[in-house]
């Protein structure tokens, strides 16, 4: 490995709420990684105490490390806050029920370096092997592996992917993209999707994204059968509300995306009906992409920057009878 003077800095951001139980075994991985130089901006929207002291208790493991605390909920408004509190030349994030490996910063660095033309990069999200047997039985637990490592941009072909718990960018993309959209993503108005706005955003402006192998994290949030179709409903919407917006933008390229989503998914629903299994979640998706192009009507867009006024549009009020 190269001398640390060598190693770009690299700056974590850990967004969390209420989550101050799993949030201790993400600390203690970011604590335990072999990278000589990283800070740690955790951005904290939690309603109690609990996670401030959680992080007070752990200083003195992780003397790099930023406190922010945030009064208004949003994904994407606690990213933003995190990247404009951070120093590095990259930045790295992670969830606050995700396990780093002890590796994960110094196969991130080495993924930059190796392909300087790469802007963002999404790496393995898997599920924890104590976990498995639990997994379609007794819920889900959301993942994104990568069987192989690829490129997405013009010339190498795209397609809508990522997943926030596993992800990092050059700190130039954002002077280029700009940052996320504070309607999208858990806690905003559309409810997620916001890692799939950045991406595309990102192939819009020419950049290329890289799908990492090697880059692997392990994530500790399973979902029960009774909390799944909440989380079902939530990506729909904001894979609604993403696609519309740049449709309302009018862009052809998304509007043939959108399209490939409604039919894609129609066509598993009815795939299910057919061979008589479980269509509820696929139906409750579906659906919910129809309710988050809805919704994304109450909302203005910027144009310049692509992204929605964050500011729900004024209805006319209804006249009396």
């Amino acid at each position: 490995m190269p001398e640390a003077n060598a190693r770009p800095l690299i700056s974590i951001v850990v967004c969390t709420r209420d989550r101050p139980d799993s949030l201790g075994a993400t600390l203690d991985s970011l604590a335990a990684q072999k990278y000589p130089a990283f800070e740690l901006v955790l951005v904290d929207q939690s309603r109690g105490e609990e996670t401030r002291r959680l992080v007070e208790s752990r200083a003195a493991e992780l003397p790099a490390l930023r406190y922010l605390h945030l009064d208004r909920a949003g994904l994407s408004r606690a990213y933003n806050a995190g990247v404009g509190a951070s120093a590095g030349e990259l930045l790295a994030f992670t969830d606050d029920d995700v396990v780093a490996p002890e590796d994960w910063l110094a196969n991130i660095a080495d993924a930059f370096a190796a392909r300087p033309e790469v802007g963002l990069l999404y790496g393995q999200v898997l599920i924890p092997p104590e976990l498995a047997k639990r997994e379609n039985v007794e819920g889900v637990t959301p993942a994104l592996p990568i069987p192989r490592r690829r490129l997405l941009d013009r010339r190498h072909g795209f397609e809508v992917f990522g997943m926030g718990a596993n992800f990092a960018a050059r700190r130039t993309l954002f002077h280029k993209v700009g940052g996320f959209d504070q309607v999208l993503g858990g806690g905003g108005p559309l409810q997620s999707s916001q890692d799939f706005d950045f991406g595309y955003r990102v192939f819009k402006r020419g950049a290329t994204i890289l799908l990492e192998p090697g880059v692997i994290v392990y994530h500790y949030g399973f979902r029960s059968q009774a909390e799944w179709p909440a989380t079902l409903r939530s990506y729909g919407i904001g894979v609604g509300g993403f696609y519309f917006k740049h449709v309302r933008m009018g862009d052809l390229y998304a509007a043939r995306l959108l399209l490939g989503a409604l039919l894609s998914s129609a066509i598993r629903w009815a795939g299910k009906l057919a061979r008589r299994q479980p269509a509820a979640g696929q139906w409750t998706f579906l659906v919910n992409i129809l309710a988050g192009i809805r919704t994304s009507t109450r909302f203005a867009i910027d144009r310049r920057l692509g992204l929605y006024v964050d500011t729900p549009l004024r209805r006319p009020a209804k006249q009396a009878l």
